[in-house]
């Protein structure tokens, strides 16, 4: 297992949501979405230095004065090429390689962080891109991906498409004959993505998560995929709030340029 390598964890981040601005300020336990959703990732044993990834938007100056005031890093970049930022950020704490994820899971588990991760570390030089995506098998919310940083650089160098920039790793995980995949499977067997979704995007979504952290948050700050999983056994009320959005992404906007995703990967709305 290579233990030394210098692992860089990209939380992106902005205020300018359309759907619903300003969703990662929103309140969580008394404190804003992003700095929970920071806590779970540094939950992670396996996550290295962790970087908020924002932009050099004004409209972002909240956030960087958030980071400052958690004293959690923060590195300002491109608004929109995604690709760039991430690079950029990466390439600022000096990364062999870079893990991937985004502001909007608050319910991520950090096992699930540590497991993808450590795949990556326990087949080093046999994978340049790992994630649990692609297929996905996890809840909607537990995205984790990992890249070498020299597929990283390949990515920024050659990129072209905009949703290549736009989503940071399309251009790996779209070139498999490029490009070395692997992908972690939920272990439990089974495959809720497209049936539970822990992501915000929507009002609904938000009040799905704040009631979990209500329910969950004050007996066990990190609880995990499995403490949601029984509280939604418990209270199907509950799942049912945001379920309508279940399995909604972003795929559904690109299914003409994608190779790799498949219609029943995504939902129209």
């Amino acid at each position: 297992m290579n233990d030394s390598l210098n692992i860089v964890t990209v939380i992106q981040a902005r205020t300018g949501s359309s759907r619903l601005p300003n969703k990662i300020l929103l309140p969580l336990a008394n404190k804003p979405l992003l700095y929970r959703m920071f806590e779970r990732v540094a939950a992670s044993k396996k996550r290295g230095t962790i970087v908020i990834a924002t932009t050099t938007d004004k409209s972002d100056d909240i956030l960087k004065n958030l980071c400052d005031e958690y004293d959690i890093k923060c590195y300002r970049g491109h608004p929109t090429d995604l690709l760039d930022r991430h690079y950029q950020a990466a390439k600022n704490f000096n990364a062999d390689a870079v893990v991937k994820i985004p502001s909007d899971c608050p319910l991520i588990d950090p096992n699930v962080i540590d497991e993808v991760i450590n795949f990556f570390i326990i087949n080093y030089k046999k994978f340049d891109y790992v994630s649990n995506l692609h297929p996905p098998t996890y809840p909607d919310g537990n995205d984790v991906e990992i890249m070498s940083m020299n597929a990283l650089e390949d990515a920024w160098r050659n990129a072209k498409k905009n949703l290549e920039r736009e989503h940071t790793t399309p251009y790996l995980w779209e070139n498999p004959d490029k490009f070395r995949i692997g992908n972690v499977e939920w272990e439990s067997g089974l495959d809720y993505s497209m049936s539970h979704r822990f992501t915000i995007d929507y009002e609904k979504d938000y009040n799905f998560i704040k009631q979990v952290y209500d329910e969950l948050y004050s007996v066990n700050p990190i609880f995990t995929l499995n403490d949601i999983l029984d509280l939604l056994d418990r209270k199907s009320e509950i799942k049912k709030i945001n379920e309508e959005y279940c399995g909604v992404n972003w795929y559904r906007n690109h299914l003409d340029e994608l190779k790799t995703i498949t219609p029943n990967q995504t939902k129209i709305i």
